[in-house]
């Protein structure tokens, strides 16, 4: 490989510097800084990542593309190598010896949905050495949010996974290692995007005095057998007798949640002693380690280290509990363990208190990589890498009761395929300092602090409050287009959808790379006490601040350079976020700002240097994942044939599980908002942007079948201030109907209406009020 490209960023100030490497492109590939091995940056890794598009190759290059949907806007860099025929390969060369190496892929979906298997010849200085299977059948993803595996629908995601494989023996550096195709019959291409090679250490030896889940329990290291209940009796004894439980080197079917409480759990080593495998008829139970939920009284004083858990989750479930890590678990530690393949690498519920992730990798998750969820007190993760979870990286949300005191520091998030790359939904005194931060996709941001999802807020205490630290973080390629707001998110952003956010919000000692769109942003609701200091912002697809939502911010030894537009700042709420400037600004500042109505297309940069492509999609995907972030750039549209309720901002006075009101806005019939139940009377409330004269309102339930008919009873009201309703239409029952399309119309007389509610006191099919969407026309 030639000399390598040294981008060192430094910015004014007490910012250190920080180098980033982007190899020449000896294969063609655009320089890109890498975010893995940033000195003081990120986590430690053990191994060391070479990208498919810098390497020796026939194939051909895919990318830079930053585009949803498209191939290399998944892969690290957004570059990677296709090979479409027998004999094409990539072949790296060690630059430090290794016995081990995992590589990171994509084959196409096949016609069902189910994915294809293939395998590609793994070849050392020439000689062939193995063949190494490898599958789609853990990508792929269509359709909207909780998406599905069939590829008939739209919006195809989710492109890539990883594989690894021991190379027999310690090769040394300057070794040719590659990846060749011997065959198209499985899968007519292979798209590589990476390689990482590392020198395993021997496995580890079974602790002094500790039980052996193989010869004191006879659990099956082959994987032949169900272990479950082998494993389990091994931890309730350890438990018992106060002994380490030890798994030996094997590969260990596991169909069920191993349970653990005040017990030592460790293995031989990530590469030795495999946890894997699901319930073959039961497919919402599946190899998993947790602790007792906080209901039943959580657990404590665990430890887990030194193995994997590699599962077998092709679709992404919400409601189950097939996670890597779960459960409740206080003063506990998970140290050195793989997660691949699960729908969350860890989703921990609390209440519970001093919970620590180190030193591990959680790769190829559907969902969350990590999820400190509802009352998580003062616990940690650290040194851990993370690439291509199916929703943010690393997350806290304080689901009504308060997150304190946790921190995110030191790790590496990469790809996260949807959402952000690190988040705080609400939170007192949380830091996230120290991180790297790259490639996020679409729907979100490196660095997103908010006051947004469910149950955050100041009346329980969980909405951001005290002091949030982001220090010493670096953000590369992060915020990408979201395909509901049909914008760009920032690389850091901040939101108070649901309460403003009204903290001190400390962002220093940082780098906003290359973003795809604005490197800072504010949106949905005021955002007070954001602090800027010894910030360098370098590239950016549109502008350095894009301003959509009133607050107050000062900025000090903020530069910035290689903005997409000539006007830095994008603000149309103008005095209303108040700007306090101190020493050693440059590049962010203008007055007046721009206020355009339109949103550019981002020019983006890598290393600062422009690079890639710049048109946006002119048909992006629909049905939002997540309650949609709304507030679009212009006025809702007045032509009377066009629903201006659709992806508004919208309010509920509730809702039960995954049914938020954002599902009755979405334009998808077949996802719906519903309340709590027994709990009448409930309304939702539509921001419809500006004052219509609203003339019609369609209301519908899913169409399907097996919504058997029903009458709800309702009333419609109208607002131009959101203070003051009055009554556009009298409460009255309406019949919903599958044999009919399930809607139902109801006839307004045309007065001005900004915040439309419907409101209802009854349902003769369900307990709850339900809505799929609800459509407002002025004609």
């Amino acid at each position: 490989m030639s000399a390598s490209v040294s981008l060192v960023l430094a910015a004014a100030g007490a910012i250190a510097a920080v180098a980033l490497s982007a190899p020449a492109a000896s294969a063609a590939g655009v320089p890109a800084p890498s975010p893995v091995g940033i000195s003081g940056r990120g986590a430690t890794v053990p191994f060391k990542e070479q990208e498919a598009e810098y390497a020796a190759t026939n194939g051909t290059l895919i990318g830079p593309d930053r585009l949803y949907g498209h191939l290399p806007s998944e892969a690290s860099g957004r570059q990677a190598v296709t090979l479409d025929a027998t004999g094409e390969y990539v072949e790296f060369t060690l630059t430090a010896p290794a016995n081990a190496m995992s590589f990171r892929y994509s084959l196409p979906d096949n016609s069902a949905g189910t994915g294809r298997d293939a395998s590609l010849d793994l070849k050392i200085n020439g000689t062939q050495l193995k063949s190494v299977p490898v599958t789609s059948k853990y990508g792929w993803y269509y359709g909207g949010y909780p998406f599905n595996n069939n590829p008939g629908d739209t919006n195809p995601h989710h492109f890539y996974d990883e594989t690894r494989t021991m190379l027999g023996s310690t090769l040394p550096a300057g070794t040719k290692v590659r990846l060749q195709v011997s065959s198209t019959s499985a899968s007519p291409t292979f798209t590589i995007d990476l390689a990482d090679f590392e020198q395993v250490g021997a496995p580890v030896g079974k602790p002094s005095g500790a039980l052996d889940v193989v010869s004191d329990f006879g659990a099956d290291p082959t994987g032949a057998a169900d272990s479950t209940a082998k494993i389990q009796a091994a931890v309730d004894a350890g438990k018992a007798q106060g002994r380490t439980v030890y798994i030996p080197q094997g590969t260990f079917q596991v169909r069920d949640h191993i349970v653990v409480d005040q017990v030592t759990l460790a293995g031989a080593g990530p590469w030795y002693s495999v946890l894997t495998g699901r319930d073959p008829v039961n497919r919402s139970k599946a190899v998993g380690v947790y602790g007792k939920y906080a209901n039943q009284g959580g657990s404590k004083n665990v430890t887990l280290k030194d193995f994997a858990i590699i599962g077998d989750i092709r679709e992404r479930v919400d409601d189950d509990q097939v996670n890597a890590i779960g459960g409740a678990l206080s003063n506990s530690t998970v140290d050195d363990v793989w997660m691949q393949h699960t729908k969350c690498g860890a989703w921990m519920d609390g209440p519970m208190d001093n919970f620590t992730i180190k030193n591990s990798r959680i790769l190829d998750q559907t969902a969350d990589g990590v999820n400190f969820h509802m009352g998580v007190t003062n616990s940690t993760v650290t040194n851990t890498f993370v690439r291509n979870t199916g929703d943010d990286g690393l997350a806290m949300w304080a689901e009504n009761v308060p997150n304190v005191k946790n921190k995110f520091t030191f790790n590496t998030v990469i790809l996260p395929i949807l959402a952000n790359n690190i988040v705080t939904y609400g939170g007192k005194d949380i830091t996230i300092s120290d991180n790297v931060m790259a490639d996020t996709i679409t729907n979100g941001g490196g660095l997103h602090v908010a006051n947004r999802y469910p149950g955050v807020n100041s009346g329980q205490g969980t909405a951001v409050s005290g002091t949030t630290t982001a220090a010493r973080n670096t953000l590369i390629r992060t915020g990408n287009n979201d395909y509901n707001w049909q914008f760009g998110v920032g690389a850091v952003w901040f939101s108070g959808l649901n309460e403003a956010l009204d903290a001190t919000v400390n962002v220093t000692d940082s780098e906003i790379l290359d973003s795809s769109y604005a490197a800072i942003m504010n949106i949905e609701g005021a955002t007070k006490g954001l602090h800027f200091e010894n910030v360098r912002i370098d590239g950016a697809g549109t502008y350095a601040l894009q301003i959509q939502a009133t607050g107050t911010a000062s900025f000090t030894n903020v530069t910035a350079t290689h903005i997409g537009q000539s006007n830095p700042i994008h603000n149309c709420v103008g005095s209303g976020f108040v700007i306090t400037r101190g020493a050693g600004n440059s590049g962010w500042y203008a007055d007046p700002p721009a206020c355009t109505g339109t949103w550019p297309d981002p020019k983006w940069t890598n290393g600062g240097v422009p690079g890639g492509g710049t048109t946006p999609p002119t048909d992006p995907p629909t049905d939002p994942p997540t309650d949609p972030p709304t507030d679009p750039p212009t006025d809702p549209p007045t032509d009377p044939t066009v629903n201006l309720a659709k992806n508004r901002p919208v309010t509920e006075t509730s809702h039960t599980d995954v049914y938020p009101a954002s599902k009755a806005v979405d334009g998808n019939a077949d996802s719906y908002w519903e309340s709590a139940n027994n709990a009448f009377p409930q309304s939702v409330t539509v921001d419809l942007g500006a004052s219509k004269a609203v003339k019609r309102v369609v209301l519908k339930l899913p169409p399907a079948t097996a919504w058997a008919a029903r009458t709800q009873t309702l009333s419609v009201l109208g607002s131009t201030d959101n203070n003051t309703y009055t009554t556009l239409k009298s409460s009255a029952g309406y019949t919903f109907d599958p044999a009919s399309g399930n809607t139902a119309t109801v006839t307004l007389p045309g007065a001005s209406t900004r915040y439309l509610r419907v409101t209802i006191t009854g349902n003769t099919g369900w307990p709850a009020a339900q809505l799929s969407e609800l459509e407002a026309y002025t004609g």
